[in-house]
């Protein structure tokens, strides 16, 4: 999704106490970052970070890494979970976002950081055959998060889209995950999972599209 350039994004980012500005360095060791020693979760392309920011106040007892490669964004999702936690009375101490680009997470992320669950919402489709390999499902991607996802680890995935649905399935299956639940109708799935709606699901909702889910484990 585009948006608009935001020149106070930068300087915000640099001067938040939860914002990363050079993620490679702590590859391997971002759980030295966090208060308290717990399970660690990452987002994929976190946007204006209205999921993160109501996960991770939701969920205290979890660390949480969101990623997206725009400052603008970032700047937004930065915004977002700050007025969460203050409307919640929280501290922002189990959550951090940085700037980086997804196809290249293997430098940032490692097998001693032992992430177990990773968030995939809305991510480009990619429809043209020369571009598929981008998408985040990918089995390009899929092997990559595998060199820091832990055996079990799991990928909670949405999309409107029919084509990136059908074709993560073979993605995941070709990289040696199990299919634990999948939906072609999250808003009519009971006990799914604890859905929080993000931006796009919303607007996509609203023009009568239904919301795809899938929850794939790694083999143990």
């Amino acid at each position: 999704m585009r948006i608009r350039f935001k020149p106070w994004a930068r300087p915000e980012l640099e001067a938040s106490k939860f914002y990363i500005d050079e993620p490679e360095l702590y590859k391997n060791k971002w759980k030295t970052l966090y208060k308290q020693e717990a399970p660690f979760h990452l987002e994929l392309g976190c946007g204006k970070g209205s999921f993160i920011a109501q996960l991770a106040s939701k969920n205290k007892q979890i660390n949480y890494l969101a990623i997206d490669m725009v400052d603008a964004m970032l700047g937004l999702a930065k915004r977002n979970i700050e007025a969460t936690y203050q409307e919640a009375h929280k501290s922002i101490d189990n959550v951090y976002l940085t700037r980086w680009d997804i196809e290249r997470i293997g430098m940032i992320l490692g097998k001693e950081d032992r992430v177990e669950r990773i968030y995939i919402n809305f991510c480009n489709p990619w429809p043209k055959g020369k571009h598929k390999k981008k998408r985040l499902t990918h089995r390009r991607q899929l092997a990559k998060y595998k060199e820091f996802l832990i055996d079990g680890g799991e990928i909670y995935f949405k999309t409107d889209d029919d084509e990136l649905f059908a074709d993560s399935f073979f993605y995941f299956q070709d990289e040696g995950f199990t299919i634990i639940k999948k939906t072609y109708d999250l808003e009519n799935e009971e006990n799914f999972w604890d859905n929080i709606q993000t931006e796009h699901e919303k607007m996509f909702m609203e023009q009568g599209i239904k919301i795809k889910a899938v929850i794939a484990k790694r083999k143990e």
